[in-house]
């Protein structure tokens, strides 16, 4: 799989710049705090990041050991490859959605206040840790304001708000956020480059805008048209089931009922996937929303008023919550089409 071959092995490979810079300072700076709080969306490289700061901080051949200049981890000492694999004894990766309660955070304060086996640092990545009870959290709360002085506690979380203030407060935040498509589209020539891919950057830019803004997502994507044989933009498209982006709205605002009907039946009898189809407009819509309401002129694609974008977007929202329970996967944006046509005569 793309996603766990080419994992980020190092500070310089994080695809996200702004966590990237920031990781860089930290590690540069050489105060280590005692506990991080990674905050973002699924598929963000939180727990990569974590990875790559329990090696850099551990690794026998960077400054941190005093054999090198570089506070990059090496990949290649015992203690980075015993952490890659999994099989470092100090290094503890906790799920807590499922070891989330006060017996199971007090075995991992036990075992916190021993020293390391191997390397310099403890560390201990809980992920999901907003899941952890409120009795565990306190019990927590104890230790990261006393923490023994050779552990750190990463934090890794999609729900920050809860998330204690208490514990909030004493650990240095990261907030990883949605990826941006500059780093997306870098990230996908690094794994194409690798891969001996001959992509466009419009292909990456296709693939980047259709990946919900997660690193993940987008190398999962890539992997799946690469083992599709898609990898010209048209074939991407079609396989994606897109056609030029917004066009079901260019028909809509000129064109009859019939021919926006005619456009949904061709679309759907050619493969074309209307998740990603209403998906698509949405985007679209609250673009030219926000365009026409702040009086961007050159943003505006579209000649819907003001009225008109505002119900389109509720009629294709409720048709994408309809796509789940309808029998027919077309039949709730073609009544959606159906009544933005009947609210137009009005």
């Amino acid at each position: 799989m793309f996603y766990l071959k080419y994992r980020p092995q190092t500070i310089h490979e994080l695809d996200n710049t702004q966590i990237r810079e920031r990781m860089t300072k930290l590690l540069d700076s050489k105060e280590l705090p005692h506990a991080l709080l990674f905050v973002g969306p699924k598929g963000m490289g939180k727990t990569s990041t974590a990875r790559i700061f329990a090696k850099a901080v551990n690794c026998d051949n960077n400054i941190f050991s005093g054999n090198g200049t570089s506070t990059e981890p090496c990949n290649t000492c015992a203690n980075c490859t015993t952490i890659d694999n999994g099989g470092s004894p100090d290094v503890v990766e906790q799920d807590a959605a499922s070891n989330r309660g006060i017996d199971e955070i007090r075995k991992l304060i036990r075992e916190a206040s021993f020293s390391p086996m191997t390397g310099r640092y403890r560390i201990y990545i809980i992920d999901e840790a907003h899941m952890i009870t409120p009795d565990a959290f306190n019990a927590l709360l104890k230790t990261l304001e006393e923490p023994p002085k050779s552990v750190i506690f990463i934090l890794a979380t999609t729900n920050e708000e809860k998330l204690p203030s208490t514990i909030i407060s004493r650990c240095v935040r990261f907030p990883f956020g949605t990826a941006q498509s500059k780093d997306i589209v870098s990230m996908l020539k690094r794994i194409a480059g690798h891969e001996k891919l001959k992509i466009t950057e419009d292909m990456l830019t296709l693939i980047s805008n259709y990946s919900e803004k997660s690193f993940r997502d987008a190398t999962k994507l890539l992997e799946e048209l690469v083992m599709q044989d898609k990898l010209t933009f048209d074939d991407a498209q079609n396989y994606l089931g897109i056609r030029s982006k917004g066009i079901l709205l260019e028909v809509m605002q000129t064109g009859t009922l019939a021919e926006s009907m005619s456009w949904i039946e061709e679309f759907t009898e050619t493969g074309g996937n209307v998740k990603r189809a209403i998906e698509d407009s949405l985007n679209t819509l609250r673009l030219q929303l926000v365009a026409k309401s702040i009086g961007n002129t050159s943003e505006q694609h579209l000649s819907f008023s003001l009225k008109e974008l505002s119900l389109l977007i509720k009629l294709f929202h409720g048709a994408y919550a309809n796509l789940r329970i309808s029998p027919i996967e077309a039949l709730p944006l073609e009544l959606a089409v159906v009544e933005f046509y009947n609210a137009r005569k009005k």
